[in-house]
């Protein structure tokens, strides 16, 4: 279990940087433009596709066993991690408490982004049944 443990905390970390960067370009240049919803839409394919390529090369450069119930632990890693760690930008980039940060996941833009963040976290698996069925 070492392995997912390692390979978790690689895949968020990879893909919190992308994240962060096309997050604050949302937040400057779409959303003005199309609104909180739409740029979100917009975010949601790029960081999607970011995630989907990270994980499958995280498991591979690491040698993560292609097992489901290791990719379902990096996966929870990943997720936990990016759980903090946007709580903690959203207090002191944003300035907003965590019943507020929380609050957000009540519209669009926030169940939006929930919904990509467990589609992040299920990907190693996702990846990992795949690729056990390829075999077959």
């Amino acid at each position: 279990m070492g392995v997912a443990i390692r390979a978790g905390f690689l895949y968020f970390a990879l893909v919190f940087v992308a994240g962060f960067v096309l997050g604050a370009i949302r937040t400057f240049l779409l959303t003005p433009v199309l609104g909180d919803t739409f740029a979100v839409l917009v975010e949601l394919p790029a960081m999607l596709l970011i995630s989907w390529v990270v994980s499958r090369d995280t498991i591979s450069r690491l040698g993560v066993p292609r097992e489901v119930p290791t990719g379902l632990m990096m996966g929870a890693v990943a997720f936990a991690l990016l759980l903090v760690a946007e709580a903690i930008a959203d207090r002191f980039l944003a300035g907003r408490g965590l019943a507020e940060h929380f609050r957000a996941y009540e519209f669009a833009p926030g169940l939006l982004g929930l919904g990509a963040q467990i589609l992040f976290a299920l990907f190693p698996a996702l990846q990992m049944l795949w690729a056990g069925s390829r075999r077959r």
